[in-house]
């Protein structure tokens, strides 16, 4: 059984040794809506994305598929997401119930997440290797 992946379309951007700099175009949900032109909520920013290079005859400007496991972007969601919002939850009700005031615990708990996510970054080199990409030619 075929691993699910997530897959964007992409153009390279650069080609090095020993990676290739796709630049994707994400899009928000409105993007793909009918109406998108009429109410003005379009939005779509655009990524790049170091894919390790692979044996292949790539150059810039060439269409490609970015893929990525189903699973990375679940453990993605998990990391930016679910967790901050626990850890920022568990201090703030936490500290409120300790009997700290409101405003003390507001501000602790955006520190938290703020310890959080400076722990992320410091390990990003260690999460940059979990999450492999790979490009297919379209």
């Amino acid at each position: 059984m075929a691993v699910p992946e997530i897959s964007h379309m992409g153009k390279i951007v650069d080609v090095a040794t020993d990676f290739i700099t796709v630049e994707i175009v994400a899009e928000s949900a409105c993007a793909s809506c009918h109406a998108s032109s009429l109410c003005g909520t379009l939005d779509a920013t655009h990524k790049a994305i170091s894919v390790p290079s692979t044996m292949g005859d790539w150059h810039v400007g060439q269409e490609v598929r970015v893929f990525l496991k189903r699973s990375m972007g679940f453990k993605a969601v998990w990391l930016a997401y679910a967790i901050p919002l626990v850890v920022l939850l568990a201090v703030l009700l936490g500290l409120n119930y300790a009997g700290m005031g409101e405003l003390a615990s507001g501000l602790i708990a955006i520190a938290a997440v703020g310890v959080y996510y400076l722990g992320l970054w410091l390990f990003r080199d260690k999460l940059r290797n979990e999450y492999s990409f790979y490009i297919k030619e379209v």
